[in-house]
C-alpha cells in the first residue's frame, strides 16, 4: 500500500484494465466530495457518489475505481477486498489514515492537495478503459535521406490496413511533414504547434481526434508555418497519450537526440535504424546508435540497398553491433513520375508492404510473448 504525495507513474490496477467504467466516491464530506468530483470533471469522468457502502455487491465490485473519503472508512469496513480501492484525506498528520486503510483493504492512501495530479491520471485511465498500450516503433535514419520517413509511412499504412487502430508521430520538425508524403498536406486537422502547451496528462481521445485521417490512420505532422518550439514535457504527454490507446504507434525520429527526441526514445518498444549499404553510411549510423542506444535499449538495423562490393545486410548490422530486421526493399510504384502521390506500402501486394507486414506479425508476436 502506498502513500500518494504527488504525481506518480502507475500501471492500471487489473479491474480496469481494457474496459471503460465510472469511479465510486464513498463519502458524506461535502468539502471533499466537491474535491473529488471536480478532480472527476478535470479527467473526463463522471462518478457515481454514495454515502455509504453500495446496497448490494454490484456497485462496490463493478467499479473500476473506488475512491472512499476518510470520514466513511468504517461504513465500508465490511466490504468485499478488491483492487483499486484509494482512501483519501486531508490530514497529514492523521497516523490512523493506515490503519483504516488496512482494515478495508485499500491500494492507495492519498492525502489532498498533495495528490489530485496523480488521482487525476488513475480517474483518466478508468474514464479512457485503458489496456495495453500501443506496440510503439521508432524510424530514424543513419544518415541524412536514408529513407526513414519513408519505411515509417510504410509502417503505419500496413498496419492500418491490417486492422489495429494506427497512429503516425513526425518527431522531426525539420523534415518536411510526413502529412505532405502520404499526400495530405491540405487535409483538415491539427499539427504538432496546437499541443505546443501540453502539460501533465493530455486525453488520448483529445489528442487523437482533431488530427488529420490519412489512409484509415492519424498522422500527427508539422505545419508549413514558423517553426513552432516544442518543449520536451509536451512531447512526453502527448506520445504518452498516443500510447495509451493501445494499437500501434509508429513514430519518424530526426537524427540528432535532443531533449525531446529522448523523451520519444524511452517510450519506444523497438527502434528501426535505416542504414544504406554503404561505407560511409554505416560510420555515420554508428554515430546515431550510439546517442539512441543511451535511451533506447532495443534498436535494429534495417538495411537499404544497393550494396556497395564487400557488404551486405549481415555485415552491415555485424559492423553496428545491432540486430537485423533486414533488407528494406525498392518499392518500384514510388520510382515512376507519379509516384510521389502513392504513398509507401500502398500497395499490399507490393515490396515493402509485404516487408512491412512481415515487420509487424514479429513484433507483436514477440510484445505478445513478453
Amino acid at each position: 500500500m502506498d502513500t500518494v504525495t504527488g504525481a506518480v507513474t502507475h500501471d492500471p490496477p487489473p479491474a480496469t484494465a481494457g474496459r471503460p467504467g465510472r469511479p465510486l466516491i464513498v463519502t458524506e464530506d461535502t468539502e471533499l466530495l466537491d474535491d473529488l468530483l471536480r478532480l472527476c470533471a478535470a479527467a473526463g469522468a463522471t462518478p457515481e457518489v454514495r454515502h455509504s457502502l453500495p446496497r448490494g455487491r454490484g456497485g462496490w465490485e463493478s467499479a473500476p475505481l473506488v475512491l472512499v473519503g476518510d470520514d466513511a472508512a468504517r461504513r465500508v469496513r465490511g466490504a468485499a477486498r478488491r483492487h483499486g480501492v484509494v482512501l483519501v484525506g486531508r490530514d497529514q498528520d492523521d497516523s490512523g489514515v493506515w490503519r483504516r486503510a488496512v482494515e478495508i483493504g485499500a491500494d492507495h492512501v492519498l492525502v489532498l492537495p498533495d495528490g489530485e495530479q496523480w488521482l487525476v491520471d488513475r480517474i483518466a485511465d478508468v474514464a479512457e478503459g485503458v489496456g495495453r498500450p500501443a506496440l510503439t516503433v521508432g524510424v530514424i535514419g543513419g544518415r541524412g535521406g536514408a529513407g526513414a520517413s519513408t519505411l515509417a509511412c510504410a509502417l503505419a499504412v500496413t498496419s492500418a490496413r491490417e486492422g489495429p487502430r494506427t497512429l503516425l508521430v513526425d518527431a522531426d520538425p525539420l523534415g518536411g511533414g510526413l502529412d505532405v508524403l502520404l499526400g495530405g498536406e491540405t487535409a483538415q486537422g491539427l499539427r504538432w504547434p496546437a499541443f505546443a502547451a501540453s502539460r501533465g496528462r493530455v486525453g488520448g481521445g483529445a489528442l487523437e481526434e482533431p488530427l488529420p485521417e490519412l489512409h484509415a490512420l492519424r498522422v500527427l505532422s508539422w505545419d508549413r508555418g514558423d517553426r513552432v518550439a516544442v518543449p520536451p514535457q509536451a512531447v512526453r504527454a502527448v506520445l504518452a497519450a498516443a500510447r495509451r490507446r493501445g494499437g500501434t504507434v509508429v513514430v519518424d525520429l530526426p537524427r540528432r537526440v535532443d531533449d525531446g527526441v529522448a523523451e520519444v526514445l524511452a517510450q519506444l518498444d523497438v527502434g528501426l535504424l535505416v542504414v544504406p549499404a554503404e561505407l560511409r553510411a554505416v560510420a555515420a549510423a554508428g554515430q546515431v546508435a550510439s546517442a539512441v542506444g543511451m535511451v533506447l535499449k532495443d534498436l535494429r538495423v534495417a538495411v537499404r540497398g544497393p550494396y556497395a562490393p564487400g557488404l551486405d545486410d549481415r555485415e552491415v548490422a555485424r559492423l553496428l553491433g545491432l540486430p537485423l530486421v533486414g533488407e528494406v526493399p525498392v518499392e518500384p510504384a514510388l520510382l515512376r513520375p507519379d509516384g510521389g502521390r502513392t504513398p509507401p506500402g500502398a500497395s499490399a501486394r507490393g515490396p515493402l508492404a509485404r516487408f512491412c507486414k512481415e515487420f509487424w506479425e514479429r513484433a507483436s508476436a514477440e510484445v505478445g510473448s513478453g
